[in-house]
């Protein structure tokens, strides 16, 4: 039994056949009163499971196209930094969903792919700027590269956060019931992928450049 606010509850059984599903309601009505079933759903294990699986499948493939386009575009080691970002903004959304006991449905499966592909634009913007401030002579260090870039591109991601964050509050406040958790868990996605976006994407690329030029100047792949 699980509170959906406003006097609403979500109720979770073993699949149950219509005469004995009824007989609960009964139950339930004799004991509390005048009940309104707002919506009733089976979902078969065999359909529980293959909804989880899909949505798993559809995580990894999303991951793997995104490192590929990263490395790609860019290199192996933004790959890395932009896909560390994205770990961290799933496993906020999914401890946010356990804290509160919220639903995790194929809705939540949707908003975390809706918040990997709003992450990894905002991180893209920054590993573009790394990659042009790299041909500036003035940068002798890695640190101050990456300082000055995400610095220059802070106001952006703020913005684009901000705006966001607006929407899904209305969307929250106005929105109906079948929305609100979806809503909240983008919500969620979005607050988490503007921090990721500016303190672990481009620190973790610069660890990993660090580590492998120890120190030295390098040279970013066009």
């Amino acid at each position: 039994i699980q509170s959906a606010g406003d006097n609403r509850y979500i109720i979770r059984t073993e699949t149950l056949p219509d005469e004995k599903a009824n007989e609960l309601l009964q139950a339930m009505e004799k004991e509390l009163g005048d009940l309104d079933i707002l919506r009733n759903e089976k979902v078969a294990p065999v359909i529980g499971g293959e909804l989880t699986r899909n949505g798993i499948i559809a995580l990894v493939l999303a991951t793997i196209l995104m490192i590929a386009y990263i490395t790609y575009r860019f290199e192996f080691y933004f790959a890395v930094g932009g896909i560390a970002a994205l770990l961290h903004d799933v496993l906020i959304m999914l401890s946010f969903m356990a804290i509160f006991q919220l639903e995790v449905d194929m809705n939540f499966i949707a908003a975390v792919l809706t918040i990997l592909g709003y992450s990894i634009n905002d991180t893209i913007v920054i590993f573009d700027r790394i990659r042009e401030n790299s041909k500036s002579r003035k940068y002798k260090e890695l640190a101050p590269l990456v300082n000055d870039s995400i610095m220059q591109t802070l106001r952006r991601t703020i913005n684009t956060a901000v705006a966001t964050i607006i929407t899904l509050v209305a969307l929250i406040v106005l929105g109906g019931d079948t929305t609100k958790v979806f809503a909240i868990s983008l919500l969620v996605g979005c607050v988490s992928g503007a921090y990721s976006t500016i303190f672990i994407a481009s620190p973790v690329w610069m660890v990993l450049k660090q580590k492998r030029s120890m120190g030295k100047r390098f040279t970013a792949q066009k």
